[in-house]
């Protein structure tokens, strides 16, 4: 039997597949200037096997000698290999290999894991085909308590659960610990997933994340609009590549963490939440009917503290880790400075005026306000004020009191419904805000709409142009659309 020294100085004396990249390979990287020490993991996976076994692996590496033996272990470990079963693979597997590693140089393996796993997606995503099972079932995991727990249902209701994890965005100035999409959360959703016995999957996003949601987010500002990216990114971009990679892996079915329902109809539909305070059905009114069909939310009859009590009895270190509340882009970065960095909407000072035009005070760029605003104006007055409208042409903010915020109807664009006009009872203008009574003018089919308005039964205050309208029938969501500017 071989000792520690004998495995370690076997794969630093003899590297297996060290320089050596397969034909049609796909590559991962992890390392570089930062700490010295890089990787690359390559590998050809078998695109006619139904299991997608990997035909074929090489490594290269710099640094210190434990990082070439780490890539030297994971050749080793993956080649002929179902994609699956070295989807389990993590740096304690790859420790074990070499027969353990000092403390000082463990960061080797959670290198060389991280390079095996951005090869391993992209191989999954582009060159993958698995046999279909029923019983096998994607779980999107982000690293939290939701998703967790989520993925916890799945395996205990006898399912095969494969956990996915997307790198949507990538920024020196984030912090990565606060976002759920970064590459640290991609790791520690690695981890969780591999604590629970499941295979995981990393895919990365960032290209289509940018061009899908955060330059539509940015041309939005600039045109003095206020948009909302989560509905853009579930309705576009995330959700639809989890469930393109599903079929991919020969899973029917994509389950989320989120706090839904489906309601099971001639077309599939999406319900509110039991736990209507954590309900997430605005900012998944986007989703297609074909795409509801295949998917579950495990958590949509649950309160969020069962969630917590349900990921503390099962040992998860996430029990108590607290819910994002930033967007996943910004994840700590003031909402100005990332305007300004990616999109060059910087300081741009302009009037203050009241309605009848009476210049008040000075902004910073009309870009950077938005409708129903009230703080951080910078001017005085005998009662409060609020923005009313933001002009972008030129670069107008114009104020007033909360009363001239009041509306009775909105205006809508890009309306989609999934039923005839006549059944909407409810709008709701933010993620968790109030449902307020409403009608869609009557004689609206099923259907996109260029141009709709909703009539509300009393009041409410002005939502502002670019944020999303979810149109419900009782608690079912039937439609929604953007809304458009009253002006």
């Amino acid at each position: 039997m071989e000792t520690i020294a004998e495995s370690l100085q076997q794969h630093l004396e003899r590297p297996l597949g060290r320089g050596h990249v397969p034909v049609d390979a796909h590559t991962g990287a992890a390392g570089g200037a930062a700490c010295g020490d890089l990787i690359r993991i390559s590998l050809a996976v078998d695109s006619t096997s139904a299991s997608g076994e990997i035909l074929d692996a090489g490594f290269d590496a710099s640094g210190c000698g434990a990082v070439i033996a780490a890539g030297s272990a994971v050749v080793e470990l993956i080649r002929r290999r179902p994609l699956l079963d070295v989807a389990r693979i993590g740096p304690e597997r790859i420790e074990a290999e070499l027969g353990g590693l000092s403390p000082s140089k463990r960061h080797a393996v959670e290198l060389a894991a991280d390079a095996l796993h951005r090869a391993l997606g992209s191989a999954a995503r582009e060159q993958t085909q698995l046999a279909f099972d029923d019983a096998r079932t994607l779980v999107a995991m982000s690293g939290g308590v939701d998703s967790a727990v989520a993925a916890l249902l799945i395996d205990r209701d006898g399912a095969e659960a494969v956990g996915v994890t997307l790198e949507l965005w990538s920024d020196p100035e984030n912090d990565g610990e606060a976002s759920c999409c970064s590459a640290q959360a991609v790791r520690g959703a690695r981890e969780l997933a591999h604590s629970l016995g499941m295979a995981h999957l990393s895919i990365d996003l960032r290209a289509e994340f940018r061009a899908g949601v955060v330059d539509h987010w940015l041309a939005d500002h600039e045109a003095g609009l206020t948009p909302n990216p989560c509905v853009r990114c579930n309705g576009a971009v995330r959700l639809d590549a989890m469930l393109e990679l599903g079929e991919r892996l020969g899973s029917r079915t994509l389950a989320t963490g989120h706090y839904a329902r489906v309601e099971d109809s001639e077309h599939a539909m999406l319900r509110m939440a039991a736990d209507v305070a954590k309900d997430q059905s605005y900012v998944l009114s986007a989703l297609t009917p074909e795409s509801l069909a295949r998917m579950r939310f495990p958590l949509g009859g649950m309160h969020k503290e069962q969630v917590r009590e349900l990921a503390a009895e099962a040992g998860l270190g996430v029990a108590r880790k607290p819910d994002s509340q930033d967007l996943c882009f910004l994840a700590g970065t003031r909402h100005g400075d990332f305007l300004a960095r990616h999109g060059g909407l910087g300081v741009e000072p302009g009037p203050i005026v009241d309605q009848q035009g009476t210049v008040l005070g000075e902004h910073r760029g009309a870009h950077a306000y938005t409708v129903g605003q009230r703080h951080g104006l910078g001017i005085g007055a005998p009662q409060p004020l609020y923005v009313l409208a933001t002009d972008a042409l030129s670069n107008t903010v114009t104020v007033g009191p909360r009363e001239a915020l009041l509306c009775a109807s909105l205006p809508v664009d890009g309306l989609t419904l999934h039923r005839d006009s006549a059944c909407v009872d409810g709008v709701r203008v933010r993620s968790h805000g109030r449902r307020f009574p409403c009608r869609v003018e009557r004689g609206l089919v099923a259907g996109r709409h260029s141009r709709a308005n909703i009539e509300l039964a009393e009041p409410a205050e002005r939502t502002a142009p670019g944020q999303v309208a979810c149109l419900y029938a009782g608690d079912v969501v039937v439609g929604y659309g953007t809304i458009a500017s009253s002006q």
